[in-house]
């Protein structure tokens, strides 16, 4: 029981930190990516779908984001999902295809957006803590109940610490990754 239990407990925080990189991903830098739109929604069809399913994105040039919406009657939908996104980008329309060139960002903003990614990692820092709560809880529940040992559980705890403290570093590495990328001019 307590190997499996290890295993979920490594799996979802792993989910902590993937869930951080693609934040990440979407967080604007200087230059432009295709996951930057990620966040986006689109209301189509009756429903709110993700930008990538209603359009293909590109990116032709460094500073520049190509929106190709696949639907004519969706453009308008698209590129008013884009402009309320609070992410600071004015699509322009060119028939089908909305071009969103990205304005060069300021002192200002670059700061926000740390900011941004400071909150990002705090909450994958907080789901990889209730994560290794959920796992003491475990071994505490399997110790009273009998399963298994003091010793067996002392030695279970330390890894689920261990794996807890691995992920908080790697959640740590990534956000100062990313805090030199946005800060970078």
């Amino acid at each position: 029981m307590a190997e499996l239990d290890l295993n979920e407990l490594k799996r979802r925080m792993e989910g902590a930190i993937n869930s951080l990189k693609s934040d990440l991903a979407a967080l604007r830098t200087g230059r432009a990516s295709a996951n930057l739109l990620d966040p986006i929604t689109v209301e189509a069809y009756g429903s709110q779908m993700p930008l990538n399913q209603v359009a293909n994105v590109s990116v032709p040039e460094p500073r520049m984001v190509a929106v190709s919406v696949w639907d004519k009657q969706m453009v308008g939908k698209v590129e008013r999902a884009i402009r309320e996104s609070h992410l600071g980008l004015n699509p322009i329309t060119d028939g089908t295809t909305l071009r969103i060139p990205l304005p060069e960002l300021n002192e200002e903003r670059r700061r926000e957006l740390v900011k941004v990614a400071h909150q990002y990692a705090e909450s994958a820092r907080v789901a990889a803590r209730h994560v290794r709560r959920d796992g003491m809880d475990s071994l505490k529940k399997s110790e009273k109940a009998g399963e298994i040992g003091q010793d067996d559980s002392r030695q279970l705890s330390d890894k689920v610490q261990k794996m807890t403290d691995d992920t908080i570093a790697e959640i740590d590495n990534l956000l100062s990754g990313k805090e030199a990328e946005i800060m970078q001019v």
